[in-house]
């Protein structure tokens, strides 16, 4: 009876030798996508911080400034050091002032604001349905001393 038990044992016990490495083989590609996925979507937020500070940097330095070419000019530069700064490089970096705040009256608060275009490359993520670029916009914005000096 016992050879009949054994028997009948073998041939009830399932065989999965061999399966782990299966699914090991079907889920890595699965891995591989969410990994890409993770660092595309890191480098996207993290330049996006990255836009906004020089969004800052532009606005505070153009309301500095004493001219509204000066205002362009010293926001363009600070914009572009700070973006080079942070690591992050643009295709295309953008930077549009609304200087309007520096021509207020004496006495009145005015503000100078920032607009940052940034379109930042992706192509070297090979993830399927991923862009080639993303841009990103951001805006700051930045008072004008009251009292300070008019032009």
């Amino acid at each position: 009876m016992t050879k009949v038990r054994v028997a009948l044992r073998r041939l009830l016990r399932t065989r999965d030798d061999g399966s782990m490495s299966i699914e090991l083989v079907a889920l890595a590609p699965v891995f591989v996508l969410l990994i890409l996925f993770l660092i595309a979507v890191g480098r996207i937020a993290l330049a996006g911080d990255a836009a906004q500070a020089a969004a800052n940097a532009a606005a505070r330095e153009a309301s500095l400034s004493r001219t509204t070419a000066e205002a362009q000019q010293d926001a363009n530069a600070a914009a572009q050091a700070s973006m080079a700064q942070s690591g992050y490089s643009c295709n295309t970096l953008t930077v549009n002032i609304d200087d309007s705040g520096l021509n207020v009256p004496l006495g009145q608060v005015g503000t100078v604001s920032s607009t940052i275009t940034c379109t930042l490359n992706l192509s070297d993520i090979a993830l399927p349905g991923l862009p080639g670029s993303w841009t990103m916009e951001r805006d700051a914005s930045s008072p004008v001393d009251a009292y300070r000096e008019r032009p």
